[in-house]
């Protein structure tokens, strides 16, 4: 059912999913007034003309799904102002509304004229895999996170790093909950972690990326990144839920170095399938606030996930869309020998392959743990079970035996 028209190129249709003892069409109404002229009363000088112009409108509803789309005018929404207020308006007050049981943001339309002032990722899926040197392969990266999350010293850290590397890893990066504490600060950190990926490619060739958290005070963000490039850092993480979207906008548009985006605590309004916001969402955001690498979830891991979901969250973020370059999805947690299979045939070979416990845990240890990831990726790239790669491929048979 349609209320009226909105044109696409001057409004952000956002698509909801809402339980409400109301009629679809009265709620939808009910949250384009609030989220944008209206109040629980008409104000003095909130004429006609005035909602025709800057009010948002239900565009459609769909009984059978419990979906109502409200276009929201761009007229309102300076993109100087970014994220911060776009949220604001397509999620703000409505999760609070006691007319609404539950409420879901599934996903967001932009025109052109709205999206075109945001820049968008620096490097993309081409420029990460031109960095690393598998353009010409495209297989999936291999990629780990240094375990323990917290309470290695700087050397600890490094030499975990150089065994990971060492092994096969492509990528590296810091857990989300190591910062820069006394014992392990981000300049001794990342200065010990660069002299051995140094001598990894010294003694490989290989070029390895390591992604250090900057994640801290707002305002400290860009002093962070700046001690990573002193310090031949070659790319950056951010926790972009905990510290925001404009943060990540911000650090993107002043940085030469990769972002890599972790989403620690997106669950908190992702996972409940009838309220709060879809991860679809979350990706459309990273995309336009500039994130290289998104954390997205896995087809076969640790963390509750639908498979069709991370499929299509994939799907948006390694395909066109207006002017933005790609972003390379990570898939992580959980992450082993084992799941890599399933992982690349379901989501693809352009795909971070990220494994913490799945590597750092092998028998032999890191450097093994690595050689076994690595494996089973020329295994899947191969087509070959990796029962049958296992019987030639010690670190990997030895992963395999561990998990029966």
């Amino acid at each position: 059912m349609y209320d009226t028209y909105a044109d696409p190129e001057e409004h952000i249709i956002a698509d909801y999913y809402v339980e409400s003892t109301y009629p679809l069409m009265k709620i939808g109404r009910m949250i384009a007034a609030e989220e944008s002229t209206g109040s629980w009363v008409i104000s003095e000088r909130e004429t006609k003309e005035l909602i025709e112009k800057y009010g948002a409108k239900v565009v459609e509803t769909n009984e059978e799904k419990s979906t109502v789309k409200i276009a929201y005018p761009i007229i309102n929404l300076n993109p100087d102002d970014g994220v911060a207020l776009l949220l604001s308006t397509a999620a703000g007050n409505i999760f609070g509304m006691s007319a609404i049981k539950n409420i879901k943001l599934l996903d967001l339309k932009f025109p052109e004229n709205y999206v075109k002032e945001f820049k968008g990722p620096n490097f993309g899926i081409d420029g990460i895999r031109k960095l690393v040197g598998t353009e010409k392969s495209g297989r999936p990266h291999v990629g780990t996170i240094i375990k323990p999350d917290v309470g290695l010293e700087p050397e600890e850290f490094a030499e975990t790093c150089y065994e990971a590397a060492t092994g096969g890893c492509d990528f590296i990066k810091d857990d989300e909950l190591l910062g820069s504490p006394v014992y392990c600060t981000r300049e001794e950190r990342v200065a010990a972690v660069m002299e051995k990926l140094d001598i990894v490619k010294e003694e490989t060739g290989r070029n390895v990326l390591y992604a250090c958290n900057i994640t801290t005070r707002v305002d400290k963000i860009l002093d962070a990144a700046d001690i990573v490039m002193d310090n031949g850092g070659n790319c950056v993480m951010l926790n972009f839920v905990t510290t925001g979207f404009s943060a990540l906008r911000v650090l993107s548009e002043n940085t030469k170095l990769p972002v890599h985006c972790h989403r620690d605590m997106h669950a908190a309004f992702t996972r409940n399938p009838r309220h709060g916001i879809e991860m679809m969402v979350v990706s459309e955001l990273v995309r336009l606030c500039g994130g290289d690498q998104l954390h997205t979830g896995t087809a076969a891991g640790k963390m509750s996930a639908s498979e069709y979901g991370v499929l299509n969250y994939n799907k948006f973020l390694t395909q066109e869309w207006f002017h933005f370059k790609t972003v390379f999805p990570v898939a992580s947690g959980g992450v082993h020998p084992g799941v890599v299979e399933n992982n690349i045939k379901i989501l693809g070979n352009d795909i971070v392959l990220q494994a913490g416990g799945g590597i750092h845990g092998h028998p032999r240890g890191t450097r093994a743990g690595a050689v076994a990831m690595k494996q089973a990726v020329d295994a899947a790239m191969k087509g070959i079970k990796i029962e049958e790669y296992a019987k030639s491929h010690e670190e990997l048979r030895l992963w395999v035996e561990k998990m029966k």
